[in-house]
């Protein structure tokens, strides 16, 4: 099994930034990618970006490239999303998740229990 952990969130103000984590343990192994999702009150979950287990590849939607960066610390087995120039839009709660990745949720088979961002205008 794959536990992942996320940290980091808070109440920001339009134009800050954040860096979530995304703490990975457990049979490691099985992760090919970790991804980021995030839900808004009244939306659907929307996928943010996701990171390959080397973190030598990512990839991000064009709602948040450019200002959403994705790490990893390969010591650490953590992934971190650096999200700057934050808008109340971004306002969510995120989620990372595990497995073999790719741009929808079903891609993925082990899930945080989330971290809520909230920015303010």
């Amino acid at each position: 099994q794959v536990q992942v952990a996320e940290s980091g969130g808070g109440l920001v103000q339009t134009g800050d930034s954040l860096r979530l984590s995304c703490a990975a343990s457990g049979r490691t192994i099985a992760i090919d990618r970790v991804g980021w999702f995030r839900r808004a009150p009244g939306k659907e979950r929307e996928f943010v970006g996701f990171i390959n287990w080397g973190g030598t590849a990512t990839y991000y939607p064009d709602s948040v490239k450019g200002r959403f960066t994705l790490s990893k610390d390969n010591a650490k087995n953590t992934v971190f999303l650096q999200m700057n120039s934050l808008k109340p839009e971004d306002t969510a709660v995120y989620y990372c998740a595990a497995g073999r990745g790719g741009l929808t949720a079903r891609a993925y088979a082990y899930w945080g229990q989330g971290t809520q961002v909230t920015v303010s205008s």
